[in-house]
């Protein structure tokens, strides 16, 4: 029986993603990534079951942040949430994957819908937003990681309205950074934890 019900995921061959250049943490040229990703012929739809257990396959998964005047927008995932390996951490993260619903396998506008999507079905807010792909992480160090990466988006919010449509997404709040990386960061999920070094490297 399925674990996740036939659904279909984007995914590209770990080589595409180690020709740009393999790494462990973040990136700042996520474009470079997302352009060879999308090229025709490399990315395509795979069976979830199969690419949560083959290395040989990376899913992309949109990652957005949401962030309002230096906070940023965090929650706690219930046991509700599809993924069980991440269960009662905290995440930063607020989208998934890009399905066939979504269109074409090589297009930029494929990847976006997607995203926005996934932001749609997980949260909603009012006021105005300035978005842009702020960062791509990978981490090969555990078994969620080995077969996803993360193309993160950095959202900047006019107001904190925002209300959680799962209820998967408990303790939806904003922290400061300070808090994040002090009394929260060890209960955050791990590209989480590299997302807040990375932006707290940023006020150094």
């Amino acid at each position: 029986m399925s674990r996740y019900n036939g659904e279909q995921v984007l995914v590209v061959p770990r080589a595409v993603y180690e020709a740009v250049g393999a790494f462990h943490g973040v990136r700042k040229n996520p474009q470079d990534y997302l352009t060879a990703f999308l090229r025709s012929g490399e990315a395509r739809y795979m069976d979830r079951d199969e690419a949560e257990v083959n290395p040989q396959f990376k899913q992309i998964i949109a990652y957005a942040i949401f962030r309002h005047e230096g906070r940023i927008l965090a929650y706690a995932r219930t046991p509700k949430g599809g993924e069980v390996r991440l269960h009662n951490k905290m995440s930063l993260g607020i989208g998934g994957h890009i399905n066939p619903i979504d269109g074409l396998t090589d297009s930029i506008d494929t990847y976006l819908a997607g995203m926005e999507r996934e932001v749609r079905e997980e949260i909603r807010f009012s006021g105005g937003a300035t978005h842009r792909l702020y960062a791509v992480i990978n981490d090969d160090t555990n078994d969620v990681g080995s077969v996803h990466l993360g193309m993160v988006h950095l959202f900047e919010l006019d107001t904190e309205d925002v209300a959680p449509n799962e209820k998967a997404l408990a303790e939806l709040a904003f922290h400061s950074l300070d808090e994040l990386a002090g009394p929260l960061y060890e209960r955050l999920e791990t590209w989480s934890a590299i997302c807040v070094d990375a932006l707290r490297a940023e006020q150094v």
